[in-house]
């Protein structure tokens, strides 16, 4: 790994820790007086960080090194190098603008740069992947999530036609922003971090892919996308389809878990323990994900929960952490990008500790929304979580100043 990239490893740290840090602003402001920023500008910039700073970024950069990881591959890495601080510039001009002014010409300006510089590094991407061996598993996962990278920008495109021409329909506001989220979360993000997965799986000496897994997933994403829009007039056979997509994931799941089943001996004697842990934990997230989508084919259980906020605060953080950020917090340990010492062992159990505690108290204060019940205390419960986990991921960013200590697997 390369002095920049190396460099890039730890600013998507550093940009972790600036997301948390807004979330723990945000929950001190809904419990305490805190009156110089605007709360909904927080959140904009929070989200838009969160994704560009810290998902995007890492994402960006991983995936280079996994370029850089293949034998009798040449590419030119500075254009990869360019790309990065760009949407680093950009990622830092959204958080700042949409601080300051929420959606304004400066905050929209930075945010298309930043969709236009994913289509460039798509196109060089996918270019460099055709140096790659037909048959390497990473390869179709990591067109898929470039090509949901794509996609998932409509819904930003539309977004801002309906605020230029102030034509605002909310259905068609809404619909547009679960379309963005639903193809980040459920196409860039998941397939992305699933092509780094197999990066490493195929390194197994008995490693036999399972293509039915890519397939049956790829083939999901799209319909699965009317799940997140079930609180519409949508007509009966509409339904077929999300029914379907489900269908899909739960036997894409099923696939999955019996290729780690047969790779178990693998896993156990060349994966550490806390990156056993802490993959284990995403995968079960994952698995709550893929449940709760099924649940969601029912409109009467789509609507209840699209009317509460804590429960899709609950579900958004569920794949942005609990899934996405433990998968790559363990593979930037499995990878040593972060340093393999107790300090960040006790860093990372911590966080996710923090991860998973944080969606049992959004969950319970969403159980109680149903019945109308307040809860005393939850809100600063909350606030207690995100600084736990805000100084879980310090300890881990503190960790590249002691590399000593370091951890020896019994």
């Amino acid at each position: 790994m390369d002095i920049i990239t190396s460099r890039f490893v730890k600013v998507g740290i550093i940009n972790l820790i600036i997301v948390a840090t807004i979330g723990v602003l945000m929950r001190y402001k809904i419990g305490f007086e805190f009156p110089y920023f605007d709360q909904k500008h927080l959140l904009h910039a929070h989200s838009h960080f969160a994704f560009s700073g810290w998902v995007t970024h890492t994402l960006f950069t991983l995936m280079v090194l996994f370029l850089k990881k293949q034998k009798n591959i040449m590419f030119n890495t500075q254009k990869y190098n360019v790309l990065i601080i760009f949407n680093l510039l950009c990622a830092y001009g959204m958080l700042f603008a949409f601080a300051m002014q929420g959606y304004g010409f400066v905050s929209i300006s930075f945010s298309t740069i930043s969709i236009l510089l994913g289509y460039v590094y798509a196109w060089f991407y996918i270019g460099d992947l055709k140096k790659i061996p037909s048959d390497h598993p990473s390869k179709n996962w990591f067109k898929a999530a470039l090509f949901f990278n794509v996609l998932s920008s409509l819904g930003t495109f539309y977004l801002a036609y309906m605020m230029a021409t102030k034509h605002i329909h909310q259905h068609a506001y809404l619909g547009s922003v679960y379309f963005y989220l639903h193809f980040q979360y459920s196409g860039w993000f998941f397939f992305a971090i699933m092509g780094l997965l197999m990066s490493k799986l195929v390194l197994a000496s008995d490693f036999k892919n399972d293509s039915f897994i890519f397939n049956t997933l790829a083939l999901a994403t799209i319909p699965a996308f009317i799940l997140s829009v079930l609180w519409l007039k949508l007509p009966w056979y509409v339904y077929i389809f999300p029914v379907f997509a489900v269908i899909l994931q739960l036997y894409g799941l099923f696939r999955l878990m019996n290729l780690f089943v047969k790779h178990y001996y693998h896993i156990k004697t060349t994966w550490i323990k806390p990156v056993r842990i802490i993959f284990g934990l995403s995968f079960l997230a994952l698995s709550i994900k893929f449940l709760l989508q099924t649940g969601s084919i029912f409109p009467e259980i789509s609507k209840l929960a699209f009317g509460f906020r804590s429960i899709v605060i609950a579900y958004l953080h569920l794949v942005l952490l609990a899934i996405t950020t433990l998968f790559l917090l363990g593979f930037m340990l499995l990878q040593g990008y972060i340093h393999q010492v107790k300090l960040a062992f006790t860093g990372l159990i911590l966080f996710s500790i923090g991860v998973f505690a944080n969606e049992l108290v959004l969950m319970v204060q969403g159980i109680a929304s149903f019945g109308y019940f307040l809860i005393p205390y939850l809100n600063e419960i909350l606030l207690g979580v995100s600084i736990f986990m805000l100084l879980s991921l310090v300890l881990i960013l503190i960790s590249y100043l002691h590399k000593t200590n370091i951890y020896h697997q019994k």
